[in-house]
């Protein structure tokens, strides 16, 4: 398994920590250990899922819709399953304190969400740069004026751009599953990288789903700072030094050099994640029926939407495949590629205005004009899957009743 654990952490495998939780093998506990359903919300999942990822600080700050899950780590923090919560006096400052928790060697969560996100985003390549494996929770909401709190995976474009991973869950299943396998890929001496788990606020954090729960006396093994391709800081390694020399001073060439060689070092350790990725969360998409000529490619909600309009369509006779992009960054370009063949029309419904994730497809693939951007919605509207059925039907030159005409 590409996935492996240092000497120290497999020393602790079986023993018990403060909580009597049992350090287990990450293998074990993903695909081997028993499941038992429960009836959570979204934010209860990344509760649930905190609670067994061996965490050492939370950095907390409230904006909806992730407080919920925040005010949730912060009980956690009180049972003591969370070493050390705080909350930030911003957004920014939040991000500024877990990379402070991360240069000393700790594991690091926060959540953020819509304006939160932009506040504090000049952190994210920060951390990236400082090669930092911190988590944060990114529940989507607008971000723009007017003000909407509800979905809107706008924000999720900026941060295609960070040289973090990336990865957007369509379920509260994806999201217990992810948090915790997030961190084992995100701390790999090749990778070391932060990570965004990103969903689509309300949808996912505020509706309640049948999830299958790893059992809570299981837990992941600490982190492990000293397999970090950079020195974390303690009593003998001096606080850390981003430049050795001065050499902003003496040289812009060298400056402009230094810079631009270590950003291709990140995001080659962005692409590194693929090999630890793929046997963690069973590969960078997920594809049904690629043989059929018409193909959905959704990622997040809309890839929900995606499977009724499908169910839909077929009860029409139109045959319509599947492919859920789990991870943006690193972006799957071969696995597009190759599941996308076949098609000759290939819709991207998106909960956002500008459709980035059709902007990325249509970069990925050759003939691109086979891609149909949309259908869009935006500011926190609701995607019926009927839209996406109109959607289809007008492009194949079918008539189509509107969602508008049935409802009335």
């Amino acid at each position: 398994m590409a996935n492996e654990l240092s000497e120290v952490q497999r020393s602790l495998i079986g023993k018990q920590n403060k909580k009597g939780q049992t350090y287990t093998d990450p293998q074990h506990l993903f695909f081997e250990a028993p499941r038992t359903p429960a009836f959570f919300t979204g934010s209860e999942v990344i509760k649930e899922a905190i609670r067994r990822a061996s965490v050492d600080v939370m950095v907390a700050y409230p904006i909806t819709p992730q407080s919920e899950a925040a005010a949730l780590i912060g009980e956690l923090y009180a049972e003591g399953y969370v070493a050390d919560y705080m909350r930030g006096e911003s957004e920014f400052a939040v991000m500024g304190q877990c990379a402070g928790a991360a240069f000393g060697g700790a594991r690091v969560f926060t959540t953020t969400a819509g304006p939160g996100t932009m506040r504090a985003f000049e952190n994210f390549p920060m951390w990236v740069g400082s090669r930092l494996p911190i988590q944060v929770i990114v529940t989507c909401r607008g971000i723009n004026s007017p003000l909407s709190i509800q979905p809107d995976t706008l924000e999720m474009y900026f941060l295609l751009g960070t040289g973090m991973l990336v990865w957007h869950a369509e379920t509260a299943q994806d999201f217990f599953d992810w948090i915790l396998k997030g961190y084992i890929v995100a701390e790999q001496p090749d990778v070391h990288l932060p990570i965004a788990v990103c969903c689509d606020g309300f949808f996912v954090t505020h509706t309640k789903d049948t999830v299958l729960l790893t059992p809570p006396e299981m837990c992941l093994p600490p982190y492990d700072p000293y397999r970090s391709p950079v020195p974390c800081m303690d009593m003998e390694t001096p606080p850390v030094r981003m430049m050795r020399d001065p050499f902003v001073m003496k040289s812009n060439y060298i400056s402009y050099m230094t810079h631009a060689s270590w950003q291709e070092e990140t995001r080659g350790a962005c692409e590194r994640s693929r090999k630890h990725t793929i046997p963690m969360i069973g590969g960078l998409i997920e594809a049904e029926n690629t043989d059929a000529e018409i193909l959905i490619v959704a990622s997040g909600t809309a890839v929900s939407q995606g499977r009724e309009a499908i169910r839909l369509l077929e009860d029409e006779g139109i045959r319509v495949g599947l492919v859920k992009v789990k991870t943006l960054r690193p972006w799957p370009g071969q696995e597009i590629r190759e599941a996308t063949k076949n098609a000759k029309h290939i819709f991207v419904p998106e909960f956002n205005v500008i459709g980035w994730l059709a902007q990325e497809v249509k970069a990925t693939i050759p003939d691109n004009h086979r891609v149909i951007a949309g259908p869009h919605v935006a500011g926190g509207m609701t995607m019926p899957a009927e839209v996406i059925v109109e959607a289809i039907q007008k492009a194949l030159g079918r008539h189509v009743t509107t969602l508008a005409g049935r409802g009335s």
